[in-house]
């Protein structure tokens, strides 16, 4: 199993914000968004709430799980 996101989408439905605007808003770095975005990286549990919550949305809304079979 694999975690995706929607934070690329979300981003541009947000005003077309940059990885590095978000990255400002919950603390950590462009990389760090960027890396997530392309599932080279999966968040903490916190960081997960931090996105969400920004996005004001459910976490589930935010991430979900890609089966691989």
């Amino acid at each position: 199993m694999k975690l995706g996101n929607h934070l690329r989408r979300l981003r541009f439905e947000h005003g077309n914000l940059s990885q590095q605007a978000l990255a400002n808003q919950v603390g950590v770095t462009r990389l760090t968004i960027h890396s997530i975005e392309t599932g080279k990286f999966n968040p903490s549990t916190l960081l997960a709430m931090k996105l969400a919550r920004f996005f004001e949305l459910p976490v589930e809304e935010v991430f979900f799980i890609i089966d691989e079979d």
